[in-house]
């Protein structure tokens, strides 16, 4: 908010805050979802995440050349810290993450357990294709 004086006395200036709604987030970033990435440090790097935001899984569909990818969601943190895929969902398969990616949206506050599956977890444990987030709500000025 500001103050202008004009010809005709004191004119109020009105300057609304852009309020700022979910965004769309690429897991990786230019990197994208890939074998030896730390994607815990990029997390940390990329946090806040906020209710409703969308993460995007970009990964190559299996070919000669490329190894398959997929993503998993885990039930609790010692599933995630131990790459335990028993108990966890795949919620993208090896070629969802081709053209514009795999979408998902963070839509509860609850811790969201996320790593690749493929080699029977060894993407996760060795390549550190693993991450844990946690959505805050977004606050409105």
């Amino acid at each position: 908010m500001g103050f202008k004086f004009g010809r005709g006395g004191l004119i109020l200036v009105m300057v609304a805050a852009s309020v700022v709604g979910p965004k769309r987030i690429i897991v990786g970033g230019s990197q994208n979802w890939r074998f030896g990435v730390n994607y815990t440090d990029w997390s940390l790097k990329n946090a806040p995440f906020y209710l409703n935001d969308t993460l995007v899984f970009k990964y190559d569909a299996p070919s000669k050349i490329t190894f398959p990818h997929n993503v998993y969601l885990l039930p609790n943190l010692k599933s995630f810290l131990n790459c335990d895929l028993r108990r966890g969902k795949v919620i993208a398969n090896p070629t969802q993450g081709s053209g514009n990616g795999f979408e998902f949206v963070l839509k509860k506050r609850k811790p969201y357990y996320l790593a690749c599956g493929e080699r029977n977890g060894f993407h996760c444990k060795v390549g550190l294709m693993k991450f844990a987030v946690v959505p805050m709500r977004r606050r409105h000025h």
